[in-house]
């Protein structure tokens, strides 16, 4: 039986959060673990815990908002890449628009990507393909 993908989902809009999970379910990874953080200390303390060995598993990818309350996204990236533990997270930074993700690329430094993100179902489910998430659920080691 193969272990389960964890993806940390961190982002604090309802109805986002809803669409990339439909999404999800819909590339055929609702099977696996999505865990979610509504706000940028959540997502720090949350994978804390996962690194202290007292919480989920470890993340396979995280896609991470920028905008989030307590403590915005690029300062949660900035302190996972500082971490030894987190140093090699898979972070994928999503944003909400076509130019903030332009400004965004010169200014985030540690992320394994930065995408668009999609405003509706059929784009959500075409991001989940772009970011390769069925094929990291399908080439998941045996347990």
């Amino acid at each position: 039986m193969n272990a389960q993908a964890v993806i940390l989902l961190v982002e604090d809009n309802p109805g986002d959060v809803e669409l990339t999970q439909r999404a999800l379910r819909h590339r055929g990874v609702a099977a696996h673990t999505t865990l979610v953080a509504r706000d940028g200390q959540q997502a720090l303390d949350l994978v804390q815990q996962v690194c202290s060995g007292s919480g989920s598993p470890r993340p396979d990818v995280v896609l991470l908002d920028l905008h989030l309350p307590k403590i915005d996204g690029l300062e949660v990236l900035q302190q996972w890449r500082t971490q030894d533990e987190t140093r090699d997270l898979p972070v994928v930074v999503m944003v909400s628009n076509k130019e903030q993700r332009d400004d965004i690329r010169r200014d985030v430094v540690g992320a394994n990507g930065v995408l668009l993100k999609p405003l509706n179902a059929a784009d959500f489910i075409d991001l989940v393909r772009e970011l390769g998430l069925t094929q990291l659920v399908a080439e998941r080691p045996e347990a």
